[in-house]
């Protein structure tokens, strides 16, 4: 099949295309490396079935002419801001990399007749819900970062045009994501700062903060499994494990991953008891809906989190 992928060079995109490629499929990939890393996406680029094109999805007129000419059977729609600070400190950022490249996406969907895409949307749209494990159907939806505004925004976009225009939709709203190829995130900042300096850790929040961590492994069965099985027009899961891992607990696995003693580690704790405005601090998502489809995660949140230092430690390592 003929498959366009968004954010190309970002964390789950790097991870994801190799699986595409092995299946036989035509991958045809876009990024703007503002958060993807050239480095991720340099063992694909020799493959022949891989296609790459760098600009940015806000160029609606180049999106849709690309799409007009491949007509893809399915896009895989990856590209967002996922640093939440950065999008605090730029307003509009989110409202353009999320909600406009959105729109841009479906609009060349919708122009070149391409009729199913997956989108990456995120736990952080409920907000601070009042019912923990929050399940699909909790509402008010109150998110309190402009990400994850912009993420609801995104899935509002994506089933009016399902409605309107008979795109097939798959909408999976994850935990937090972690493993090979991180760009951002507690686990590669820890190891790059003790990288740095293996005596201080700065630690955003109070370390108490919880939130349920997936392998990107998993992430990707997940996504593939409820593309396979769920054929509602409109399709929304909670892509998440049962069990949270909080800060502190990531902060003493990287200790051990990389061969520090604690007792040697200055840690600083800043920003009281969220890492920063807009952070949620506590997260449980309800996992049922997926259980019900057919799909459970291989791995907790605590050998996902382990599993995904391991990777980063030897990773950077290497660089």
């Amino acid at each position: 099949m003929k498959i366009l992928v968004t954010g190309a060079a970002g964390f789950i995109a790097t991870n994801l295309i190799p699986r595409l490629l092995r299946n036989g499929d035509e991958v045809f990939g876009i990024d703007n490396f503002f958060l993807g890393k050239r480095e991720y996406l340099a063992p694909l680029l020799e493959h022949p079935q891989f296609h790459f094109h760098e600009f940015d999805l806000l160029d609606l007129d180049r999106l849709a002419a690309l799409i007009a000419e491949v007509k893809p059977d399915r896009v895989w729609h990856l590209c967002a801001n996922s640093d939440i600070s950065y999008g605090t400190k730029y307003t509009d950022f989110d409202l353009k990399g999320g909600t406009l490249v959105t729109y841009n996406v479906l609009e060349s969907m919708r122009r070149a007749e391409v009729k199913e895409i997956i989108f990456s949307s995120s736990g952080a749209v409920y907000g601070e819900p009042t019912v923990m494990p929050t399940p699909e159907d909790y509402g008010p939806m109150l998110p309190i970062s402009l990400y994850a505004a912009s993420k609801l925004a995104c899935e509002g976009l994506i089933t009016a045009y399902a409605h309107n225009y008979d795109i097939r939709s798959w909408i999976f709203r994850f935990g937090n994501i972690v493993g090979p190829n991180p760009t951002h995130g507690v686990i590669h900042d820890f190891v790059l700062r003790l990288k740095d300096d293996p005596t201080y850790l700065k630690i955003l929040g109070d370390g108490t903060q919880a939130k349920p961590y997936v392998h990107v492994e998993d992430c990707l069965d997940g996504m593939m499994f409820g593309h396979a099985t769920a054929r509602a027009m409109v399709n929304y899961y909670n892509l998440a494990v049962t069990d949270q891992t909080s800060v502190n607990e990531i902060k003493e696995w990287t200790f051990a991953a990389m061969g520090l003693d604690p007792k040697d580690v200055k840690v600083e704790y800043t920003g009281g008891s969220r890492g920063w405005r807009g952070d949620v601090a506590q997260v449980k998502l309800d996992t049922r809906k997926m259980t019900a489809l057919g799909w459970t995660p291989k791995m907790s949140s605590a050998e996902s989190t382990k599993r995904a230092i391991r990777e980063t430690v030897e990773q950077f390592a290497r660089r």
